[in-house]
């Protein structure tokens, strides 16, 4: 079976990535023999780290001639179908599944978080592309969504294709009475000095002994904006390499005792480690996977109802019963982390109808 695959790759953010990497691996896991082809911002670098064959995700010719031969599109995961950051997301992607399903292509919408979609030539774009694939969503806010821009097929839920995961054994941390925080912080425009709340607040926690480790999740754009709080701070941390592999971050959470994350793939790497966490929300896929994961937000950097004391005291709540906290994490999680494998068997087998 011959595959291809849609997403916001080859742009070195990690999140995107890890998708990307537990989609093909999930995929595999179903069919050892399938072949798969990715449309990326860097095809040589793509093809080389997931063994696949790639293709530039701007050359129209390179796409079309990919899917003339595939037996299956897939378009996602991520959040791909949004007007938030850019308003050529919306148009890019939705024309690459018009050009699959012009083609005959069984087109399948894997685990997308959808939305915000505020424009309406955008959700009628979405609209238009949509029908007549099958939809797979990772949150109810998004079936929602789906649902009042008008589509009427049928809407499945399903986990983030992250939580599906595999990666080796984690080992232990072999400094004992160590109390760690990993943080994952990314730049966003809001009124709030949100960055100097976290930089205070990891002060407070560095100053009663906790070590503090930032994980840029988004390679050297994460990483200035991680030496940024650091600057802001006056106690030492530490900070991962920017190009550090999709493992090596995930393993470098699952050795910390609790994360502080801004990044959705963070707080995911986290739920996949059972490490505790404390989500600052910036956007409402934050807040979507924080009640999948049991959490309330008490941190949105929208809003000036917090400081570096808030930050404090949600920190210190999972540190005063770790084992109770994991075990409250796994108990809303590990479900999901079974389900995410599922997909990839809803996409074969709808590719093989």
């Amino acid at each position: 079976m011959r595959v291809v695959i849609s997403g916001y790759y080859g742009y070195d953010n990690v999140g995107d990535e890890a998708i990307l990497f537990s989609i093909i691996q999930a995929l595999r896991k179903q069919d050892p023999s399938i072949s798969v082809t990715v449309l990326s911002n860097n095809p040589e670098s793509t093809a080389k780290s997931y063994d696949v064959q790639a293709v530039n995700r701007w050359k129209l010719k390179d796409i079309y001639q990919a899917l003339s031969v595939a037996d299956g599109f897939i378009s996602g995961g991520g959040s791909l179908l949004q007007d938030k950051t850019s308003g050529r997301t919306i148009p890019y992607y939705t024309t690459i599944i018009q050009i699959a399903k012009r083609l005959k292509v069984p087109t399948f919408i894997y685990a997308q978080g959808m939305g915000p979609i505020e424009k309406r030539v955008g959700r009628f774009l979405t609209k238009a592309a949509l029908k007549n694939t099958l939809l797979t969503v990772r949150d109810q806010e998004s079936k929602q969504l789906l649902e009042e821009i008008g589509l009427t097929q049928e809407i499945k839920l399903v986990p983030d294709p992250v939580l599906g995961i595999e990666i080796g054994e984690i080992a232990e941390d072999d400094v004992e009475n160590r109390k760690k925080i990993s943080v994952s912080v990314r730049d966003w425009k809001t009124d709030i000095p949100f960055l100097e709340h976290i930089a205070k607040g990891l002060d407070s926690l560095a100053n009663k002994g906790y070590e503090i480790d930032f994980i840029p999740m988004h390679g050297e754009h994460d990483a200035a904006t991680s030496r940024f709080v650091m600057d802001l701070m006056e106690q030492k941390a530490t900070i991962a390499p920017a190009d550090l592999s999709i493992e090596g971050k995930i393993k470098r959470i699952g050795v910390s005792d609790v994360l502080l994350g801004m990044r959705l793939h963070a707080l995911i790497f986290a739920a996949v480690t059972n490490t505790p966490y404390v989500p600052v929300s910036y956007d409402p896929k934050i807040d979507s996977f924080a009640r999948i994961s049991g959490y309330a937000v008490a941190i949105d950097v929208h809003q000036p109802d917090w400081n570096d004391r808030i930050i404090v005291e949600e920190v210190e709540k999972l540190f005063a019963d770790l084992t109770s906290s994991k075990q409250f994490l796994a108990s809303n999680i590990d479900e999901q982390i079974w389900s995410a494998q599922h997909t990839a068997k809803l996409a074969l087998e709808y590719f093989n109808k």
